[in-house]
């Protein structure tokens, strides 16, 4: 593999610590939380994952019992060449145990097999693709937060029992949106809701989504559904509230977006949006609790679904490494991994929970609608929660995932 100069200098300037003497030290516990630090998708992984993954060693407490964890971080640059030369250095080098965040399908797919190969644990807390507990599944990796298949399921499921009955997709004309889309209508004529067209816009490139959302709003559906996603989705949205959609009644529903999109896009132009989320910070006391702890660490940026994943991992982790001990935990990630699926999960960013065969996570998945701005009582006070759908449920039966392991 040819790695480029500029990624070989990325991932050596992201190392925290030198390699040598301590990673000689057989006791310490080393987290990598390898992530989108400086991309596209910063706000929704990186420093704030960075600091709920810290976050769950502080609430666990494990120092007062005489284990230390050290937690580091890496940018993959949105590039897995890069990403796994900087795995490969943490793991040989420098005593990595455990890797999570790697919210990016791609690498999260190249980690995996590198984490099964040098027997470590990957915990997955930010990449969406359902192939990593479906035919792609690892012995060594639990997929934590999220995936297409649950988005799709849930928005589907949800919105037709609140309602919202008959739906007209706008779709991103490739594999991914496609996908969603199939997903998503198998849902929703599950529930007895009615598919009423769609209309599929040229991917990468297209800004101008005016006759699409025009097409959208002559189908006279209730809900008016994105499969895509990032800046798409985003300016769709926009067009669509500028041709009035929502004022005419219809819902706009994003297939994949984060509250993070919604404080980009202003209440203004996001009030009425429906989305799937599994972790609302305003959800209960729990959820709270959480929030305020982790907020004085990243002020400007709340901690969302994907953070509070890395939290909930990273915290259910380390409990799997004091129930078996540091040193059976450090020879053999796949042990903590099967550590993990037999105990039951609880933290105060999901409640409980139960981690399955193939390395899927459960926890329940809730619908939201964004407030308008006049609803909204003060910062990051963006969602009304319209239904949620037991974890059981939401996501993609065992069975029917392809997974080997089963």
């Amino acid at each position: 593999m040819t790695i480029s100069r500029r990624a070989a200098l990325g991932a050596a300037t992201l190392l925290p610590f030198a390699s040598g003497a301590r990673a000689q030290e057989s006791d310490v516990i080393r987290i990598g939380v390898l992530a989108d630090f400086s991309g596209p998708y910063r706000d929704t992984s990186g420093p704030t994952s960075l600091a709920c993954a810290r976050q769950a060693v502080e609430d666990l407490g494990l120092a007062t019992r005489g284990i230390k964890v050290e937690v580091i971080q890496g940018d993959h640059q949105n590039r897995p060449d890069a990403a796994l030369a900087l795995v490969r250095r943490w793991i040989d080098q420098d005593g990595v145990d455990m890797i999570t965040e790697v919210n990016n399908s791609a690498i999260a797919l190249a980690v995996g097999d590198l984490m099964r190969e040098k027997d470590k644990a990957h915990v997955n807390t930010g990449a969406a693709s359902a192939i990593l507990t479906g035919a792609r599944c690892s012995r060594n990796t639990i997929h934590w937060t999220y995936d297409t298949w649950m988005f799709a399921n849930v928005l589907g499921r949800a919105a037709v029992r609140a309602g919202s009955d008959s739906w007209f997709f706008v779709t991103a004309d490739y594999g991914f949106g496609h996908q969603l889309e199939r997903d998503t209508a198998a849902a929703v004529t599950a529930e007895g809701g009615r598919i009423l067209g769609s209309s599929k816009f040229p991917f990468p490139g297209t800004t101008d989504f005016s006759s699409f959302v025009l097409q959208a709003q002559s189908s006279r559906a209730k809900v008016v559904a994105f499969a895509s996603a990032g800046a798409d989705t985003v300016n769709c949205i926009k067009q669509a509230q500028e041709f009035g959609l929502v004022r005419r009644g219809q819902k706009l529903l994003a297939m994949i977006a984060f509250i993070s999109d919604v404080q980009a896009m202003g209440l203004a132009t996001a009030q009425g949006l429906l989305l799937c989320e599994v972790f609302y910070w305003d959800m209960n006391a729990r959820t709270r609790a959480f929030t305020d702890r982790v907020r004085p660490k990243v002020p400007n940026n709340w901690p969302g679904q994907e953070h509070a994943g890395t939290y909930s991992g990273t915290l259910h982790y380390l409990k799997a490494v004091a129930d078996m001990g540091v040193p059976a935990a450090k020879a053999s990630g796949l042990a903590v991994i099967n550590r993990m699926k037999a105990m039951p999960t609880d933290d105060d960013a999901f409640g409980p929970g139960l981690i399955r065969a193939d390395g899927r996570k459960l926890h329940p998945a809730h619908l939201f609608e964004v407030k308008t701005p006049a609803e909204s009582r003060g910062p990051w006070d963006y969602y009304k929660h319209i239904g949620t759908i037991a974890g059981e449920e939401a996501f993609r039966p065992m069975t029917e995932g392809g997974c080997p392991l089963v």
